[in-house]
């Protein structure tokens, strides 16, 4: 499983030049902060417990903005919401529990060398993936 490690929002959008009000350093603190995946509604949740004065529209707005500067990664993991990370410095895969809808992040050496393999063996060199494995937890007499 991969270590995660969490890139400072705010810093990364400062130095991409955006004016940052302290809406949106509420914002960016509750995404750097986050260890899970969240979606719109739940940076909202989130920022209004630290000041609620934060609109969702806000919330919508600065995300959106951190997305388009490359801070953030957006994802749909097939539950119909966008959900997002910070941009990672690492490349990492997910698996996503469709029972309840946790989100492993995790790297496999081999994986990765299949992939690359893959290409290779139909002409291309690859560049850029995204893995998502969508699963539902063993039972214990599966194991």
């Amino acid at each position: 499983m991969a270590t995660k490690t969490t890139p400072d929002i705010e810093a990364l959008a400062v130095s991409a030049g955006m004016r940052m009000t302290d809406q949106r350093r509420v914002i960016a603190r509750v995404l750097s902060d986050s260890q899970d995946h969240p979606d719109v509604e739940e940076v909202y949740k989130r920022a209004v417990a630290e000041d609620e004065a934060i609109s969702i529209a806000t919330v919508y707005r600065t995300v959106r903005l951190f997305e388009e500067a490359g801070i953030l990664t957006r994802h749909d993991f097939g539950d119909g919401r966008a959900r997002y990370e910070p941009a990672p410095e690492d490349h990492h895969d997910h698996l996503i529990d469709i029972q309840s809808g946790k989100v492993i992040e995790f790297t496999n050496d081999e994986i990765e060398r299949l992939q690359t393999e893959v290409a290779e063996r139909l002409g291309y060199k690859l560049v850029d993936h995204r893995l998502e494995l969508y699963a539902v937890p063993l039972d214990s007499d599966d194991k």
